[in-house]
């Protein structure tokens, strides 16, 4: 099942994405499925240009991201030495988030802004060193993320805080799909309709169920929270004028524009 989060100029609502590609329509929810159960309003709206899209969840507590789980990626970016055997780890605050259509704004203090196609986990509700074979029962569904990265800032330093958190570097969307064979689809991205990644989400180095697992020792997942379960290789630079796309296969497409502010 997808579920968007939407606005016709009005409050934001919940809907039901309902037909195929060109043609869907929103089932409009009551309330916020994330956190109550939702009911058919029993009314239909035509995605059409009239509707915009929003990022389908805003993180109420945090983002957890996993570095270098790929090892494709990380042979790509040899600074930073080959992938562990354990991903790195680090945070994206919810103010990072943008949704469809919303421009990434490339930060002024950074010359080579680069994408990350990713797939995006969403927490269904508190979860507290939870084993792999129980971590789907905490997953509410899934999305298509961009880790807009300052890849110039990221080599000059070693907490990644400027490079990974500045305001726009999280995209997010287009809605959630709640069913997904996640260890088995494809995670592309393009730039301007021009292939960029083409990876697979059976070559993470550590998979959903594990990431889950894993972050979950660290910390206490909340309802809402994301974890970003890391980029194939193929990732290039950001421009202004640009505009970047995110595909996971069975999930939808994820676009975004670029612009640099003067």
């Amino acid at each position: 099942m997808r579920i968007a989060r939407f606005t016709t100029g009005a409050e934001p609502r919940y809907a039901i994405v309902d037909g195929e590609a060109g043609s869907e329509e929103l089932v409009v929810l009551t309330g916020d499925p994330m956190y109550t159960p939702g009911t058919v309003t029993g009314e239909r709206i035509p995605l059409t240009d009239d509707v915009r899209l929003l990022a389908p969840v805003i993180p109420r507590s945090k983002v957890v991201c996993l570095g270098k789980n790929y090892e494709a990626h990380a042979k790509e970016i040899p600074h930073r030495g080959p992938a562990p055997e354990l991903p790195i780890l680090f945070l994206k605050p919810n103010t990072t988030v943008i949704g469809p259509d919303d421009p990434i704004v490339l930060p002024h203090y950074s010359e080579d802004v680069q994408l990350e196609a990713e797939l995006a986990v969403i927490i269904s509700r508190v979860c507290k060193d939870v084993s792999a074979d129980n971590a789907e029962d905490y997953i509410y569904g899934y999305t298509c993320a961009n880790d807009v990265t300052a890849r110039d800032i990221q080599r000059q330093e070693d907490q990644w805080f400027r490079a990974k958190a500045f305001d726009t570097s999280l995209p997010l969307g287009p809605w959630i799909e709640t069913e997904l064979a996640h260890d088995d689809v494809t995670i592309s991205s393009r730039i301007n309709g021009e292939e960029a990644q083409a990876g697979h989400s059976g070559d993470m180095i550590v998979d959903v169920a594990h990431a889950v697992a894993m972050v979950s020792e660290v910390v206490t997942l909340l309802p809402g929270d994301i974890i970003l379960t890391g980029t194939p290789s193929g990732v290039r630079a950001l421009h202004h004028g640009d505009v970047v796309e995110i595909e996971i296969e069975d999930l939808g497409v994820l676009r975004n524009p670029v612009i640099r502010r003067s």
